[in-house]
């Protein structure tokens, strides 16, 4: 029996960071150096891992960057003070604010505070609604378009394909679908979106010619449910008990990878798939960001 093609998302991703990083130095002839800030609020374990990634890929690429740490009890004024103050930096092209945020905060006041002129994450309104549009002047969420970059260099065709995206999150199942349906280059899918409530997931799965997903819920997509050839990519992050792993547990996606791999065409990793990708279009949207920033 043969296995998937893997889709090597860290090679890609060092492709994109190589690009990203040439860039950084064209624009750098130009006295520009791109700013990107991190807000954390809180001691969330995870984020803190992730906002250490993230600032060295910075360190790496060239970006300067910053990290603001808040308590978990920061209040909402607090925050969007904070920001209110990045959006007036013009040192500070591009703005994250790590996600989760604590409760009482409510993530989409705070994501629509950020300037839509600095959000490289892509969650700001208007920026949505951009992309919705297909106005490519806004800026998309990075794993939506981690893996859309991850479909066009590995050579997948999207137009008339059919997808399934499962999950249907604000971070990356709708605009996944977004990005898929455009009467553009890479993209002119028919997309059919599944969720908790969809009946018959199994078969809306099995139609697909490219399956992403999204759903967290761990090794949630089984061999039965894909299509022979299909290219399968695995956005999820699981924690699942483990207790010959350190910390007594692992980290799998939403795909059970072993199983899948011997009925679909091309597969994601994970991890070494989605996850750099993610890192890596955040950099690029930043050094967009600051090369908008000095046109303007």
């Amino acid at each position: 029996m043969t296995s998937a093609e893997i889709i090597d998302g860290r090679a890609i991703a060092e492709q994109i960071n190589g690009e990203t990083m040439a860039r950084v130095r064209e624009i750098g002839r130009q006295g520009i150096e791109p700013g990107l800030a991190f807000v954390r609020v809180g001691e969330d374990a995870a984020s803190k891992v992730y906002v250490g990634m993230k600032e060295r890929m910075c360190a790496r690429l060239g970006i300067k960057s910053a990290t603001h740490v808040l308590p978990a009890a920061t209040s909402e004024a607090e925050l969007l003070g904070l920001l209110a103050q990045l959006n007036a930096d013009s040192r500070t092209h591009g703005i994250l604010v790590q996600a989760p945020l604590p409760p009482p905060l409510d993530p989409a006041k705070i994501f629509a505070a950020v300037s839509p002129a600095k959000d490289v994450d892509g969650f700001n309104p208007v920026n949505v609604g951009k992309l919705m549009l297909g106005d490519p002047g806004g800026f998309v969420p990075c794993t939506p378009a981690g893996v859309h970059e991850l479909l066009i260099r590995s050579r997948v065709e999207m137009a008339g394909a059919e997808v399934v995206v499962l999950g249907r999150g604000n971070i990356v199942g709708k605009p996944m679908i977004a990005i898929l349906l455009q009467k553009a280059p890479h993209a002119n899918a028919t997309v059919t979106l599944c969720h908790s409530q969809t009946r018959d997931i199994a078969g809306h799965c099995r139609r697909a010619d490219i399956l992403i997903a999204a759903i967290g819920v761990a090794k949630f997509v089984r061999p039965d449910m894909v299509k022979p050839g299909a290219v399968v990519v695995d956005v999820g992050v699981n924690r699942v008990s483990d207790p010959a792993a350190k910390g007594g547990y692992r980290l799998v996606g939403d795909v059970d990878f072993e199983g899948v791999r011997k009925v679909a065409g091309k597969i994601t990793p994970n991890p070494g798939g989605v996850g750099p990708m993610t890192i890596a279009m955040l950099m690029r949207n930043t050094v967009r960001a600051a090369a908008m920033a000095a046109r303007s």
